[in-house]
């Protein structure tokens, strides 16, 4: 397994962010339109088989890898990055302008429309933005909107994004993320999440694939979207169909048998490991840009604020030996084959801005566990042992692994002697609903980067409004979070990163585990994906085809 990139993210200081206003003002002429499905799409299907569940196809409602694998498809942005890149493009837009300190400018291409007929316009993307924010769903990505304080289309293909904040050259990667997923005014109601059965009826696809049948975490059809002009072009294959599975082990006999053509998500190491063996499967493999953490929800932990024994020092305690306990390097070798890594923060080492803090506060300093640190710190908070941990994770969505990933932490933190953990899973179409409602004391989470930038890895997990959404908030944490986004001097940022790292896991609001890795399957016969898959690279179905 390749490690992460080193390449430095898309950061401009404030002289390249004005430069981006010229330089991102350009038409997109090498791209072609899908305006007839096209004589270049193949004829013959694909079929991609996955363990992951989609919660919503509203993208104002969903921001999981599940729902995010449909929405990408089916839904364009304004922006987007190109695979293997780190810098926001032209999409539906033919450029963006700095065209003030708080201003960005968007020009939309002319004659935009949905796969239902309705004409897209500079009205849809306000309506878009404006919805999502005013939803502002728990389980949505309108924390990424941190900085949006208005928008205006004074024309049909002018949009005006007015921040809350000056200097803020992130502002273009946020259009390309699931927040910047562009909707029908006509089709989506401004103020609630609309269900699946009516998305697909009103066929509101702005993306390259529009759903032509679906049954939701079963069976998905989709088919070319002729409307479509972004910068992916016409699909190379017209019609995929995406088929879930509840057990990796029978997914993993699909595509070793041939029915199926491609898996995304999620095989264990020991599948991965044996399908590289066989002669007409290719398994791609790469760094990626996860990383695997478990979340304290601050009211229902042990001695948490909705607690009847509530007491903060005390939960800080608990918080900071289970810090102290885990034995991350035994997790990746065991459970990963060392296909992951061990992860020191919530930051990925080779990201610009990168700290291991954790690895300085706990365990034994050096990275590894020690008991004797975690004992005193409960000692000291007059903590009794043994503590008891109701610990929930997920299989269906991280992994059928992630079982005997959280079967070696409750044996890791039961070793102790100081720790009594009960462990429970449930369905992600669950679990995302429960978490929220404060159900879990502690669980298992995931993050795959919306854009590679450390603070694509802090601002939803500590601001305002988190999309972790566990009760932690440092007034302290958001004033540097808020510092680090506008601060365009490279080493000035790089230290309110670390101070951001270095105070929050002082205060353990999540324990980073693991990071990396990333790993698509095919058959031999099917094209498009790099036999080497490096942090920016994003799983899309337009340029798949079979031989």
């Amino acid at each position: 397994m390749t490690q992460y990139s080193s390449a430095r993210p898309f950061r401009p200081g404030l002289g390249a962010a004005l430069s981006l206003g010229t330089a991102l003002l350009v038409s997109l002429t090498g791209c072609t339109s899908s305006k007839d499905g096209g004589d270049a799409a193949s004829a013959q299907a694909l079929t991609i088989g996955t363990t992951d569940q989609v919660t919503s196809l509203d993208p104002a409602g969903a921001w999981d890898a599940g729902s995010g694998t449909v929405e990408s498809e089916v839904y364009a942005t304004l922006l987007s990055v190109k695979n293997g890149s780190t810098e926001a493009s032209p999409d539906l837009a033919t450029g963006i302008k700095l065209t003030g300190p708080k201003e960005y400018t968007v020009t939309l291409k002319k004659g935009l429309e949905f796969a239902n007929g309705h004409q897209l316009t500079s009205s849809d993307v306000k309506f878009s933005f404006d919805r999502t924010l005013k939803i502002a769903d728990e389980n949505g990505p309108s924390s990424l909107l941190y900085n949006l304080a208005s928008v205006s289309a004074p024309d049909p293909v002018t949009v005006v994004f007015t921040l809350k904040s000056a200097k803020d050259t992130l502002f273009p990667q946020v259009l390309s993320t699931a927040a910047g997923y562009i909707v029908d005014e006509q089709v989506f109601p401004a103020d609630k999440i609309l269900d699946d059965k009516s998305i697909v009826a009103g066929k509101p696809w702005s993306g390259p694939y529009g759903v032509r049948s679906y049954d939701k975490n079963s069976l998905v059809s989709f088919t070319a979207n002729s409307a479509y002009q972004g910068e992916l072009g016409t699909p190379k294959t017209k019609n995929v169909q995406l088929k879930y599975y509840t057990e990796a082990s029978n997914l993993k006999l699909d595509v070793q048998q041939g029915s199926i053509d491609a898996v995304y998500r999620t095989l264990t190491t020991a599948d991965l490991d044996d399908l590289a063996k066989k002669k007409d499967i290719k398994v791609h493999t790469g760094s990626g840009n996860g990383i695997r953490y478990i979340v304290f929800d601050f009211q229902s932990q042990p001695y948490g604020t909705r607690t009847k024994n509530a007491d903060k020092a005390k939960a800080l305690a608990v918080r900071q030996a289970v810090a102290d306990s885990v034995d991350r390097a035994q997790l990746a070798q065991q459970v990963y084959k060392n296909s992951y890594q061990p992860l020191y923060s919530s930051v990925p080492d080779g990201l610009t801005g990168a700290s291991p803090s954790f690895k300085s506060l706990y365990g034994d300093k050096r990275g590894g566990p020690d008991k004797a640190a975690a004992a005193a710190k409960l000692r000291a908070a007059k903590v009794s042992a043994p503590v008891t941990l109701n610990l929930q994770y997920n299989a269906d969505h991280y992994g059928s692994s992630s079982a005997d990933e959280y079967a070696l932490i409750k044996t890791q933190l039961e070793a102790t002697g100081l720790f009594k953990v009960n462990l429970q899973s449930t369905e992600w179409t669950q679990y995302g609903k429960d978490r929220i409602k404060h159900l879990y004391p502690l669980y298992q989470l995931g993050w795959y980067a919306d854009y590679l930038d450390a603070d694509n890895y802090l601002s939803p997990f500590f601001s305002a409004n988190s999309w972790v959404a566990n009760g932690y908030d440092d007034s302290a944490v958001r004033d540097l979070i808020k510092k680090e986004e506008t601060e365009t001097d490279a080493a000035k940022r790089t230290g309110l990163l670390k101070q951001v790292q270095d105070r929050a896991a002082a205060q353990v609001p999540l324990v980073p585990l693991l990071q990396g890795s990333t790993a698509i399957v095919t058959r031999t016969d099917v094209r498009g994906v790099p036999d080497e898959l490096n942090s920016a690279y994003t799983f899309r179905w337009a340029g798949l085809s079979k031989k």
